[in-house]
C-alpha cells in the first residue's frame, strides 16, 4: 500500500515554514495521542504517521531529499545511515553527493578518473628586502629559493630504477572507488592509492616514491626603477612542478624596502629633515641638502620658521609605470644652539632685552598666541 504525503498527512503546503510544520504536527498529535484515544487502532496509526511526516519534514536534509525523491529518497538514506555513514562518504551535503552521481553518469563513471588527477603546481611567494636606492633606480638581484622538481634518478615515475609502479588492485587505476548507498552510487579517492591510481611496491631511495625531490634554485630578478613597497613581481613557470603533467605555479617576489637613514619615501616623493642655524632662519642664506643624486643648493629665505617645507620638482622617484618622477620635500628644522660659551649666553640675553622690547614687532607669533590665552581666561 502506498504511503500518504506526508504534507497532506500534517495537513500543509509544500512551501510551509517551520512554524507552521511545527505547529500542524503539535495538533495532530494532540488530537491522535494514545492517551486521548485508548484502544483506538485508528488514532493510533495516525498518531505514528503524523510522528513519522514530522520527522522528515522537520529535518532540513531529509526534507530536501523528501522533496526531491519521496519516499523512496527517505527510505535510501535511512538504510544508509544504518550501515554507518549515511550520506558522508566524503561529501559534506548532500548536494555534494547529488552532483557527484550526476558527474558520474554523464562522464561515463569512475573508469580512467586517475587521468583526471592533473593538478597546476602551487605558487610560492618570495620576500626580497631591497635598499631605497636600488627601488629608484632599478637593480639585478640574485636570489635562492626552495623549490621541488622532478627526480632524476627515477624521472619522476616514484619507483626505482628498473622498476615502475602498478596498477592499484582496489580501485582498478581510476583513483575512486564507488560506494552503493541504497539506489545511489557514490564515489571516493581510493584509500589505498591515495587518488592516483597506482601504487609503487619498490620506491626510488632518492624521493621516496614521491617522484619529486626538494632542491634550491637561483634565479635572477630584474627590479624596475620605480618599485615600490609591496609591489610582486611575477616569474611565471617558476613555483612548484604540476602533478601528473600539469603546469607548473608562479613565483611572486614581494618588494619590502629597507628603512633609510635620510629619507621617507611616500608613493613617489622622499621627504627629509634638514636642521638650520637659529641664524640662518633668521638671516636667511643657502644650504646642501642631500638627494639620491647627489648634494643640491637651497636657498632659505629670511624669517623661515621651523616646520618649513620647501619643495625640490622632480628630485624624487620616477614613477615605475608612466616614468614621471617626484618631489623632494625638505622639513626644515630650526635647531636650539646647545653647549653655549659665555659670549653666546650673554649676546643671546642681550637680543632677548630687544626682541621683548618690541614683541609685536619681533615675535608676533609669540603675541598672537598669548593675545588668545589672555581672552580665553577672560583676563
Amino acid at each position: 500500500m502506498a504511503k500518504k504525503d506526508y504534507y497532506d498527512i500534517l495537513g500543509i503546503k509544500r512551501d510551509a515554514s517551520d512554524d507552521d510544520i511545527k505547529k500542524a504536527y503539535r495538533k495532530l498529535a494532540m488530537k491522535y495521542h494514545p492517551d486521548r484515544n485508548p484502544d483506538n487502532k485508528s488514532a493510533e496509526e495516525k498518531f505514528k504517521e503524523t510522528k513519522e511526516a514530522y520527522e522528515v519534514l522537520s529535518t532540513p536534509q531529509k526534507r530536501e531529499v523528501y522533496d526531491r525523491f519521496g519516499h523512496a529518497g527517505v527510505e535510501s538514506m535511512a538504510a544508509g545511515g544504518a550501515g554507518g555513514g549515511g550520506f558522508s562518504g566524503g561529501f559534506e551535503n548532500f548536494d555534494d553527493a547529488f552532483s557527484d552521481i550526476f558527474s558520474n553518469l554523464f562522464s561515463g563513471g569512475g573508469r580512467g578518473r586517475g587521468r583526471s588527477n592533473v593538478y597546476r603546481g602551487a605558487d610560492l611567494r618570495y620576500n626580497l628586502e631591497i635598499t631605497l636606492e636600488e627601488a629608484a633606480r632599478g637593480a639585478n638581484k640574485t636570489i635562492r629559493i626552495p623549490t621541488i622538481e622532478e627526480c632524476s634518478t627515477c624521472h619522476g615515475t616514484g619507483a626505482k630504477p628498473g622498476t615502475q609502479a602498478k596498477t592499484c588492485p582496489s580501485c582498478g587505476g581510476s583513483g575512486q572507488i564507488r560506494i552503493q548507498q541504497g539506489f545511489f552510487s557514490l564515489q571516493q579517492p581510493c584509500q589505498q592509492c591515495h587518488g592516483s591510481g597506482r601504487i609503487i611496491p619498490d620506491p626510488c631511495r632518492d624521493c621516496g616514491g614521491a617522484g619529486r625531490v626538494k632542491r634550491q634554485k637561483t634565479l635572477e630578478v630584474k627590479i624596475p626603477a620605480g618599485i615600490d613597497e609591496g609591489m610582486r613581481l611575477r616569474h611565471a613557470g617558476h613555483g612548484e612542478p604540476g602533478v601528473n603533467g600539469g603546469p607548473p605555479g608562479d613565483l611572486y617576489v614581494e618588494i619590502h624596502i629597507r628603512a633609510h637613514t635620510v629619507f621617507e619615501r611616500e608613493h613617489d616623493d622622499l621627504h627629509c629633515e634638514m636642521p638650520i642655524s637659529f641664524a640662518t632662519a633668521a638671516l636667511g642664506g643657502e644650504i646642501e641638502i642631500p638627494t639620491l643624486e647627489g648634494m643640491a643648493r637651497l636657498r632659505i629665505p629670511a624669517e623661515t620658521q621651523s616646520g618649513k617645507v620647501f619643495r625640490l620638482r622632480g628630485k624624487g622617484i620616477k614613477n615605475v609605470r608612466n616614468q614621471t618622477r617626484g618631489d623632494l620635500m625638505c622639513h626644515v628644522v630650526v635647531e636650539t644652539p646647545v653647549n653655549l660659551t659665555e659670549r653666546q649666553r650673554e649676546l643671546l640675553r642681550e637680543f632677548d632685552e630687544i626682541s621683548c622690547g618690541n614683541a609685536d614687532r619681533h615675535n608676533p607669533k609669540a603675541k598672537s598666541w598669548m593675545d588668545k590665552v589672555k581672552e580665553f581666561f577672560g583676563t
